[in-house]
């Protein structure tokens, strides 16, 4: 499979028709975005697990700007909230495909339960569970979790609840989730099918102003994604492009490797 590096990660360049088909064998499945990529240069244990992810697939325009800025294009954008609709939908005929989704509030995560089993026509969705605030950091709610899903009968595990926490909470306990073979990291996506959040416009999306959208209707919460991170990333790309760039945490690879 083709992979385009952007910074310290690899993203593989791959279409949205070809991921869910290579789904039936399984897989993690990360959806860089700037915030990732930045997050990246600065947190070693999120690079580590990034690392280890099956897919890696783009979840910004952005990226792809940059990497035909590196010379190294990017096929296709696929964004969690694109790719979960499209993997429920192209997997609807098949009953081996048992969906977990895990994250937002109780609520809306039952919402959007309830929705996209009416889109499917059938209980594709088989539980849903809005985990507490912060409870990435209690032991006993994670066991009780991993409990649930255990017991649910689920072979899918759609996670979102921000990054890095779904990333690590997969990374973390997916040994121990006995019959999950996919595991989607989604992020805001429960709320856009439960309605609870409208996503941009088609064409923003399309020429990469998805963000601005999000920015301008949930300011106080992504100020300082959109508008810190973009600065330091673009600084990252111009130093790659002029092979100034360096991996902070090369020094520990060859170490390892060593």
């Amino acid at each position: 499979m083709r992979r385009v590096t952007l910074l310290n990660t690899t993203i593989h360049n791959i279409k949205m028709v070809d991921l869910l088909e290579n789904l039936r064998g399984g897989g993690v499945v990360f959806t860089p975005n700037v915030n990732h990529i930045v997050c990246l240069q600065k947190n070693k244990e999120f690079y580590s697990i990034y690392q280890e992810a099956d897919y890696r697939v783009c979840d910004s325009k952005i990226l792809m700007y940059a990497s035909n800025f590196l010379g190294s294009p990017i096929l296709e954008k696929i964004s969690g909230s694109d790719l979960f609709p499209a993997f429920y939908k192209y997997y609807q005929n098949d009953e081996n495909v048992k969906i977990f989704l895990l994250g937002s509030q109780e609520k809306i995560v039952q919402t959007a339960k309830r929705k996209i089993n009416a889109r499917v026509g059938r209980n594709i969705i088989i539980a849903a569970h809005s985990p507490s605030f912060g409870f990435e950091k209690k032991e006993d709610e994670c066991e009780r979790i991993v409990e649930l899903i255990n017991n649910s009968g689920a072979t899918v595990l759609a996670i979102g609840v921000g990054s890095p926490k779904q990333e690590m909470w997969i990374a973390k306990y997916k040994k121990q989730l006995k019959n999950i073979n996919i595991f989607l990291a989604i992020g805001a996506t429960i709320d856009f099918e439960a309605g609870n959040v409208k996503r941009s416009p088609k064409w923003m999306s399309e020429i990469g102003f998805e963000w601005l959208y999000r920015l301008l209707n949930e300011p106080r919460r992504l100020w300082k994604r959109y508008l810190l991170d973009a600065l330091p990333f673009l600084w990252l790309i111009l130093k790659q492009r002029l092979l100034l760039y360096r991996n902070p945490w090369s020094s520990n690879i060859r170490r390892k490797e060593l």
